[in-house]
């Protein structure tokens, strides 16, 4: 698929495993899905762009596909129960829920109308891609409560306005029209 980040992802993952091994060193694996909520950073990385695509006019359909989503918060809070947690070994999957990218840009829709977000698929001749099941059990057994996926969009956006990397549209000024006929004033 050439789907170079996460090849070397799956590989660094694979020889920490090994390395691991090799070494008696006890690791565990957090395994985050895609991350959204405000970054840190002050760059757009590639994970805010799958969202803000969506927001500025640049994709015109959304693809017939899924992707799990997890907030940033959610990632660090897991990152540091499995830490803390002698008991804690192996892979852990971390993510909320796995939405249809048609999912996706109803959420934004709903929440931000003031922007293009597409509303076709780019792919309507093939059946809806189904969401598959992720499975993060280990995780919520740690503590880890989910923040919902519309929560994480929301916030997403407004930190993308915050920071100056989407433009807060200005409200449009609709005029008032009256009908003087049906205007009456009354004096006492």
């Amino acid at each position: 698929m050439q789907n170079w980040y996460c090849y070397a992802k799956t590989v660094a993952e694979q020889t920490a495993w090994e390395e691991a091994k090799e070494k008696g060193v006890d690791l565990v694996v957090v395994n985050p899905v895609l991350v959204l909520g405000p970054p840190l950073q002050p760059t757009v990385n590639a994970s805010i762009i799958h969202i803000l695509k969506y927001l500025t006019g640049s994709a015109k359909t959304y693809a017939n596909a899924v992707q799990a989503y997890v907030h940033v918060r959610d990632v660090a809070l897991a990152h540091i129960l499995v830490y803390e947690t002698p008991s804690a070994s192996g892979r852990y999957l971390c993510g909320e829920s796995v939405l249809h990218r048609g999912d996706v840009v109803e959420i934004l829709a709903k929440s931000f109308p003031e922007y293009p977000i597409p509303t076709k698929c780019s792919d309507e001749v093939k059946p809806r891609v189904k969401p598959y099941k992720l499975t993060t059990h280990k995780l919520q057994d740690l503590g880890v409560e989910f923040t919902p996926v519309k929560q994480c969009l929301y916030e997403t956006v407004k930190s993308l306005q915050e920071k100056g990397h989407l433009p807060v549209p200005k409200p449009q000024e609709v005029p008032l029209k009256f009908n003087l006929k049906s205007l009456s004033l009354v004096r006492k």
